[in-house]
C-alpha cells in the first residue's frame, strides 16, 4: 500500500479530525454503491479505509512514523541498505550495509571468507547458522488484506445500539454489537475476517453509515423530535402520547404551551461513550384547524391577549 498520507490527501503532521475529514470526504465518493461499474474505485476506497484506519490507531501511527512497520503494518527491515554491486568498471564486487563496504578491485578474493568471518559461518566445526541466522531474525509472513465494509445502521437501532447482521465476504453472517457513542462514520474492526495469507486471515473494517430519520434528528447525544399538538392541548394542557427510538411514552404538556416550547424526556436519547445515556428534546409545534368556523369566530370576538411582540419594540 501507498503512504497512508498520500492516499488520504493529508500532510505528516496532520491532526486526527482533519485525518477523520479527509476520510469521510474520499469514502463519500469512492464508495462501491456509488461506483458499481468501477472497479479500480472498489479497491481504492479499500486503501484509504486501511490508510484510515492505521492513522487513527495512535501506536501503529507512531511505528509507523519511526519507519518500524511499512502502510501494511508489517514490521520493516532492521537494516536500510542491503547489498551493492561492484564499484565503477572493476571485477572485484562488493558487500554494502549501513555504510560499510567490504570488497576490492583484486581478482581471486574468496568473499565466502569475509562472510564466514563477520556472521559465524563454516568454521569450528559448528553446524553453522550461516548469513540467514546471523544476519538478522527472518521476518514473520504477511497477513491477508484488511476487507472494508460499509454498514447501513437505521436512527433507531444506532441509538438504542440493536444489533445488526452484516454479511461478510465469504458469505457468512454475523450479529454486530454496535459500541456505545456510536456515529456516522465509526468504524470497527473484525479481527481475523479479511483476506487470508501467509501469516493467517486480515481483518475487516466496518464503516457505519447512520441513516437518517423522517422525523427524529441528533444533537449530540440527544435527540430532537418536534411534536404537533392540538390548540385544545397546548391551552388545556394534559398527557399526550410521543414517540421515542424505542417505543411510544406518555408526556405531560404544561396548560398554556405555546409552539417552540421544549419539554425534555430523560435517557432516551443515544448512549454514551462514557456511560448513561442522552435525552430526547421534545419541541411542541401548536397545529391549527384549517377553516374552522367556530374558533374563527372566538378569535374574532376575542382581545387576543395583549401585544406577544411588544418586548421587540414593534
Amino acid at each position: 500500500m501507498a503512504d497512508p498520507y498520500s492516499t488520504l490527501g493529508v500532510a505528516r503532521g496532520a491532526s486526527e479530525a482533519d485525518i477523520k475529514k479527509a476520510y469521510r470526504k474520499l469514502a463519500k465518493e469512492l464508495h462501491p454503491d456509488r461506483n458499481k461499474d468501477n472497479p479500480k474505485a472498489a479497491e481504492r476506497f479499500s486503501q484509504v479505509t486501511s490508510a484510515y484506519d492505521l492513522l487513527t490507531d495512535k501506536e501503529k501511527r507512531a511505528r509507523f512514523d519511526r519507519g518500524e512497520i511499512d502502510a501494511d503494518g508489517n514490521p520493516t527491515s532492521p537494516f536500510g541498505a542491503g547489498f551493492a554491486g561492484g564499484r565503477g568498471g572493476g571485477g572485484g564486487g562488493g558487500f554494502r550495509s549501513q555504510g560499510f563496504e567490504f570488497g576490492g578491485d583484486g581478482e581471486g578474493v574468496d568473499m565466502s571468507d569475509i562472510f564466514e568471518g563477520l556472521f559465524g559461518g563454516r568454521g569450528g566445526g559448528g553446524g553453522g547458522g550461516g548469513f540467514a541466522s546471523g544476519f538478522g531474525r527472518r521476518q514473520p509472513p504477511p497477513k491477508g488484506a484488511n476487507v472494508a465494509y460499509r454498514l447501513r445502521v437505521p436512527f433507531v437501532d444506532a441509538a438504542a445500539l440493536a444489533p445488526q447482521r452484516i454479511t461478510l465476504g465469504d458469505g457468512k453472517t454475523i450479529d454486530l454489537k454496535l459500541p456505545a457513542g456510536v456515529e456516522d462514520g465509526t468504524q470497527m474492526r473484525l479481527s481475523g475476517k479479511g483476506e487470508a495469507g501467509p501469516g493467517g486471515a486480515g481483518d475487516a473494517i466496518v464503516t457505519i453509515e447512520v441513516v437518517p430519520h423522517r422525523f427524529f434528528t441528533r444533537d449530540g447525544d440527544d435527540v430532537r423530535l418536534d411534536l404537533p399538538v392540538t390548540l385544545g392541548e397546548a391551552v388545556l394542557g394534559g398527557p399526550v402520547k410521543v414517540p421515542t427510538v424505542e417505543k411510544p411514552v406518555m408526556l405531560t404538556v404544561p396548560a398554556g404551551s405555546t409552539s417552540g416550547k421544549v419539554l425534555r424526556l430523560k435517557g432516551k436519547g443515544f448512549h454514551k461513550k462514557g456511560g448513561g445515556r442522552g435525552d430526547q428534546l421534545v419541541t411542541l409545534m401548536v397545529d391549527l384547524p384549517a377553516n374552522d368556523a367556530a374558533l374563527k369566530q372566538f378569535v374574532e370576538g376575542w382581545d387576543g391577549g395583549g401585544n406577544p411582540r411588544a418586548a421587540m419594540g414593534v
